[in-house]
């Protein structure tokens, strides 16, 4: 489909979504839509206080709503690990969608001592996509959904320094945390095909949506009210997450973001990368990077 919005989400009565970042923003908005639509949701979130607000509007707007709190703190593998944990007791998870992340915060590093943007937007994603393969793999036709950035188009990611040591720039790093989730997807597609498995990687980013992730954005964050008039507000950005989480044309390892201008707003539809995004040596160089650095290997050969 090539306009696609949240009124094309089909029932999904029987399915299990877990989204990240749900408390608040797009991952809010996504997680509204998919438990009107009669899904059973997980909402992985740091805050308890925030998760139960989150889920007690959900239930306002879709009384009886089948949602519950995942405690879940990407920026530490353990919480990560715990999350997973608790995650593959549900009896099947059609689908885990990776939506939390931040941007442009001052240094700031995780429990394990990574720059808090690589940490959270990529290493935590990378980690919990892993632990959950297994479960996922019960499901045919299960996804993992990964949110990118037009961001991504800026990416140019430093090996030799991923852990910000000898400099930090912070619109820089995320953008490229944000190639390194379009590395991601696509090499963790090929790998899933590879293998044979009944799970499929797709990626999505939500245009220009005036979101809480902002809140470091410095003078973007008094214009995002603004922005968010003219180009998306955080339902519409939520759209090609759906899109990636529901359609049932929607293509592994594709790519799904607005159509409108500059891919800023607008209905979903296929979304346009960058060469640097595409290219299968360098996912491969961030898949053993990734392994390496978190401890988890996802157990998947290359393509």
């Amino acid at each position: 489909m090539s306009a696609y919005t949240d009124a094309d989400v089909p029932a999904q009565e029987g399915k299990c979504f877990i989204v990240t970042g749900a408390n608040a923003g797009i991952g809010f908005e996504t997680a509204k839509v998919l438990a009107g639509k009669g899904a059973r949701v997980l909402l992985g979130c740091r805050d308890t206080a925030k998760a139960d607000a989150a889920i007690a509007q959900i239930r306002a707007a879709t009384p009886g709503a089948n949602i519950v709190h995942l405690p879940l703190d990407l920026g530490d593998l353990a919480s990560v690990r715990a999350a997973a944990a608790i995650a593959s007791t549900e009896p099947r998870v059609d689908a885990l969608v990776n939506n939390a992340g931040v941007m442009f915060p001052p240094l700031t590093r995780t429990a394990q001592g990574f720059e808090q943007q690589w940490g959270v937007n990529h290493l935590g994603p990378f980690a919990l996509t892993a632990l959950l393969l297994p479960k996922l793999a019960e499901t045919q036709g299960s996804r993992v959904i990964v949110t990118s950035s037009l961001a991504h188009q800026r990416g140019n990611i430093a090996w030799d320094d991923l852990n910000a040591e000898k400099g930090y720039n912070r619109t820089q790093r995320y953008s490229d945390s944000k190639l390194a989730n379009m590395l991601h997807f696509a090499e963790l597609n090929r790998r899933l095909q590879a293998a044979g498995s009944p799970v499929m990687a797709i990626g999505c980013h939500p245009g220009v949506a005036a979101t809480e992730l902002m809140r470091h954005g410095g003078v973007f964050q008094v214009f995002m009210p603004v922005v968010g008039l003219l180009l998306n507000t955080a339902a519409m950005g939520a759209w090609p997450a759906l899109q990636a989480a529901t359609a049932p044309d929607a293509k592994p390892g594709g790519y799904y973001g607005p159509r409108g201008w500059r891919e800023m707003k607008g209905p979903s539809a296929e979304a346009s990368r960058t060469q640097q995004a595409q290219d299968p040596a360098l996912a491969r160089k961030l898949w053993d990077v990734s392994v390496e650095m978190t401890g988890i290997d996802p157990a998947l050969a290359p393509a």
